[in-house]
């Protein structure tokens, strides 16, 4: 094969692999960061991709042109969130102020369903059981999966899992055997005399 040849079968691998992962990792990262980063984490994923194509399992230059998903997908979550970690050192002042807006983010407004307990229960785990959660619940990985995204081994993701789901719960029943306690708060007096 000449180099051309070479190069277009290169770029032809890239293209199949890109059009399955690009809009999943897209979405995986609009839950992670400001929507004004996502974009630029996303294409600095994408050149990575690109210079490690070789490297992506499951695809090379002897697969088909379209990977399967769940082949690569994994990998490719691992590598979104390489970049996403290099994007949020390089710029501390804001990623705390991303932070800060991911937060108001994740609460739904009054009008949606009320998951404030969950989402309160959430924010106390930390940023790996978080992730780990976040894999599994949104992205719909196995531990095998999430273990590859996120370097972990596969048993060590399984009894995190576990844990955190445990933890969880005990939280939100913690939280509801306290509401139950205290009560429905009471109805404004709208100014009416008990005479």
């Amino acid at each position: 094969m000449t180099e051309q040849e070479l190069r277009r079968n290169r770029q032809g691998c890239f293209e199949g692999l890109a059009r399955v992962v690009a809009e999943p990792l897209h979405r995986y990262l609009l839950r992670r960061t400001n929507p004004d980063l996502v974009d630029d984490v996303l294409s600095d994923t994408l050149l990575v991709l690109w210079r490690r194509i070789d490297d992506v399992p499951g695809f090379g230059a002897g697969a088909g042109p379209t990977p399967d998903p769940d082949d690569v997908l994994p990998w490719c979550y691992g590598v979104a969130r390489g970049c996403l970690a290099n994007a949020r050192r390089a710029d501390g002042r804001r990623l705390r102020l991303v932070e800060r807006l991911i937060r108001t983010q994740q609460h739904p407004s009054p009008t949606a369903v009320e998951h404030s307990d969950l989402h309160a229960a959430l924010d106390r785990l930390g940023e790996l059981d978080r992730e780990v959660v976040w894999l599994w619940a949104w992205e719909g990985l196995a531990p095998r999966q999430i273990a590859e995204a996120t370097g972990l081994t596969s048993n060590a993701v399984s009894m995190r899992l576990h844990r955190v789901k445990k933890k969880l719960a005990a939280q939100l029943q913690l939280t509801r055997k306290n509401a139950d306690r205290l009560g429905p708060e009471p109805e404004p007096d709208e100014g009416r005399s008990s005479q």
